[in-house]
């Protein structure tokens, strides 16, 4: 079973509740699928190694065959080709790999090249959950490939965390799309809660089901509960705003590791999430 843990903003608590639920479970893998800034080995200190590559096509137009008959940028939905009256400019930074200018052009004057958008990583340890993240180049705009090749190593023999990107945007839905459940972790507050709503809609669009994860509870009021509980929105688990959770996170320690009874209370919340997936649309 594939758990995703997002939120509709950044610093909510996706990386808390992702590392603290993997360490609770032990045999599990986490994917730390937030490639911009991938954080949960700040957590877990594992040596990483590079796994792969993560590698994008791009076109090379051949002047000497070309025609300039635009019918290449004409296909390209993305903009990375601009037809001119002397030349065919290629922009690879907009370039999503599809390979569709290349089947089009009646001149056979397409041609590929492959640049890197990043790398693949594990990290590996008897005592901690088996970590794979992706770190995106600096200067790449196109987060997704890498998350794709990220999933494509998930065991499906063994659970998997995904701590996802923030936001609902194309990253984020790549992360979670494949999952069998999605946890929103979401505050109490104004900004918390107009965002938790984004991400509401954003997940109740891939038909997968979903609870919530109170993050920081306590530190505003009780909006998000309320709403919950009117749209019957599972709760999950509630956080408290514990000074001990804060102090903990800023020195980088999972705080199921020092705080007694909260490894029971992520794996109860992990028997609750599998009584609500049903064993026949697991996917593969």
């Amino acid at each position: 079973m594939k758990i995703a843990i997002t939120s509709g903003k950044g610093g909510t608590g996706k990386t808390t509740v992702a590392v603290n639920l993997a360490l609770s479970l032990g045999e599990v893998q986490l994917f730390d699928c937030d490639v911009e800034e991938p954080n949960c080995n700040l957590f877990l200190g594992l040596d990483l190694e590079k796994v792969e590559d993560v590698l994008c096509p791009y076109p090379l137009i051949d002047s000497d065959k070309c025609t300039l008959c635009g019918v290449c940028a004409d296909f390209c939905r993305f903009n990375a080709l601009a037809a001119l009256p002397r030349k065919v400019l290629v922009f690879p930074s907009l370039c999503h790999g599809c390979g569709g200018c290349r089947l089009v052009c009646p001149a056979e004057a397409v041609q590929e090249e492959s640049k890197s958008l990043g790398i693949i990583e594990k990290g590996m340890s008897g005592n901690s959950p088996d970590l794979y993240r992706g770190l995106l180049n600096v200067g790449e705009g196109m987060a997704t490939p890498i998350i794709r090749a990220l999933q494509r190593h998930i065991d499906p023999e063994r659970p998997a965390i995904i701590d996802s990107p923030p936001g609902v945007a194309c990253p984020v839905l790549a992360a979670v799309g494949n999952a069998d459940y999605c946890v929103l972790v979401t505050e109490s507050t104004p900004f918390g809660f107009h965002d938790f709503k984004l991400a509401l809609e954003a997940v109740k669009l891939t038909n997968i089901p979903f609870g919530v994860v109170i993050n920081r509870d306590g530190l505003g009021d009780s909006r998000v509960e309320e709403f919950c509980r009117a749209e019957k929105v599972p709760v999950l688990l509630k956080i408290p705003n514990d000074r001990r959770i804060a102090r903990l996170y800023s020195e980088g320690v999972p705080f199921v590791e020092e705080m007694p009874g909260w490894k029971e209370k992520f794996a109860g919340m992990f028997e609750a999430i599998k009584s609500k997936v049903d064993p026949g649309t697991v996917k593969a």
